[in-house]
């Protein structure tokens, strides 16, 4: 077993071992299970019940709240072969891997039918798919999260990518980068520096308390991949204009662009995290004030079955 795998099983799971590790009796079960990885878990501040990364992983119970629902994006309706979802037209998402090294209690994927969208078990079917439509020349790996999956499934994965002609991009969206910066192996490295394809590496970080030094070291060893960033914006985790620019100025400083900045897709469970539309914008727009153009990531919404809109 690798030293990343290792690292991916010293996990906490359930409320038990989670308020033993944090000294506290905040923790509860509910719907969708606890999981912390130890490597983020050590960044958290035990002394602190409202630190920005606790406060991401702790769940709530939920409230009754208009417009909240197991299922906020339907993506299954964009799914015309299982394990691939199409939603724009020049690129499709393959779901990679049910497994994510964390359960952040915003995730709108929570209650996604994994068992039925698998991508390399669909494989000969997405691949018919991909080759039949021309006008797609990137393929996007999420999931759960394509770096929970060994490196010898993810070199067959990118090498069956690689077999289709009109494909040029591969893009990773990942948070398993942040919070197991192990995972970040030599082995990942060569396999992303040797394939023809341009790559994307897009990492998911919420707040600058995530950027640790092991992430730091880790991610700068990708020097032939671009390397951008998409944040959730959340309530009391990084809704302010100081967080949010001493987040994109200290990733710009390790090599990676802010990105998006998304509106939270409204899934039960994480009411609790929503900014409304008109703070957001505010928000939005005194960033631009403070930070130069290109460290301004761009604020969206993920529609249903529509493209991302901007706001």
């Amino acid at each position: 077993m690798s030293h990343w795998q290792q690292n991916t099983r010293n996990t906490l799971k359930g409320a038990d071992k989670c308020n033993a590790f944090f000294h506290s009796e905040q923790f509860t079960e509910q719907n969708f299970p606890i999981k912390i990885p130890l490597e983020f878990a050590n960044l958290i501040d035990k002394r602190n019940p409202n630190d920005p990364l606790l406060k991401q992983v702790l769940p709530q119970i939920e409230i009754e709240q208009q417009g909240f629902s197991v299922e906020p994006l339907e993506d299954e309706k964009n799914s015309p072969v299982a394990g691939l979802i199409h939603k724009y037209p020049n690129r499709v998402l393959l779901i990679a891997s049910r497994v994510c090294a964390i359960h952040c209690q915003y995730c709108f994927r929570q209650n996604f039918n994994y068992s039925e969208h698998d991508a390399i078990s669909n494989w000969q079917a997405i691949e018919d798919y991909i080759r039949t439509h021309p006008q797609i020349n990137e393929v996007i790996l999420s999931g759960g999260d394509p770096l929970s999956l060994s490196d010898e499934k993810l070199q067959v994965l990118i090498n069956n990518i690689e077999r289709i002609p009109h494909i040029k991009n591969l893009r990773f969206h990942t948070r398993s980068a942040v919070v197991t910066p192990s995972r970040i192996t030599v082995e990942l490295v060569k396999m992303l520096d040797k394939t023809r394809l341009s790559v994307v590496l897009v990492t998911h970080v919420n707040h600058a308390n995530e950027l640790s030094n092991k992430f730091a070291k880790a991610i700068q060893q990708l020097t032939r991949v671009t390397l951008l960033n998409q944040s959730v914006l959340l309530k009391d985790v990084n809704d302010s204009v100081s967080v949010l620019s001493t987040l994109s100025t200290d990733l710009f400083a390790l090599g990676i662009l802010p990105y998006y900045l998304h509106l939270l897709d409204k899934v039960s469970g994480a009411e609790h995290f929503l900014v409304d539309d008109a703070t957001a914008t505010k928000l939005h727009r005194e960033l631009g004030k403070k930070l130069s153009g290109y460290l301004v990531p761009r604020l969206v919404r993920d529609e249903n079955l529509a493209a991302k809109t901007w706001l």
